[in-house]
């Protein structure tokens, strides 16, 4: 197995970063999120989605990385500034992927390390995540790596579903 590199996501990774993305949601959400619209996701209208995404991002965007191994993209992380009223001082990981095939291979691993690195050294010396409420794999995974959960919770209200998440913080070394 050839290394990983972490690297800031170009136009023309949106496909890849997409199938990451439906990937991940069908084997992690499963039984958490209605299996027809697991079954429903698309990697063409994500790619579109990020196609905009990279080219255009959040003015609170700190970037989006990628997780390359055999020139394969593996996973990715979007990041930027806090977007809660109650965390706009802090970082926020938006979202963190890894390809199923990769769970376990240090992948995420990597890409959290990276996107706390970079939160922290955009000047915020804590960040925070929402994680979908069930998914203990997630859970164990951030608290792991030293995120805890605050008690906030949110409820995302999508076409055809409704995410209940809660949040995890972590205090970031500069």
């Amino acid at each position: 197995m050839s290394p990983l590199v972490i690297r800031e996501a170009r136009t023309e990774d949106a496909d890849d970063i997409a199938g990451v993305h439906v990937r991940s949601w069908q084997v992690a959400y499963r039984g958490l999120i209605d299996q027809s619209v697991l079954d429903g996701l698309s990697v063409e209208e994500r790619a579109s989605g990020w196609r905009r995404i990279v080219a255009d991002p959040l003015p609170t965007s700190l970037g989006i990385l990628v997780a390359v191994r055999d020139d394969r993209i593996v996973g990715w992380a979007s990041l930027g500034s806090g977007r809660d009223p109650d965390g706009l001082a802090d970082g926020e990981v938006y979202g963190i992927y890894a390809d199923p095939a990769a769970w376990s291979t240090g992948a995420g691993h990597a890409l959290l390390e990276a996107a706390e690195q970079r939160i922290a050294e955009a000047g915020h010396d804590r960040a925070y995540l929402w994680v979908l409420d069930g998914n203990d794999r997630a859970d164990s995974f951030y608290a792991r790596h030293g995120w805890v959960e605050d008690g906030a919770i949110k409820i995302e209200e999508r076409p055809g579903l409704t995410l209940e998440e809660h949040r995890r913080v972590k205090l970031l070394a500069r």
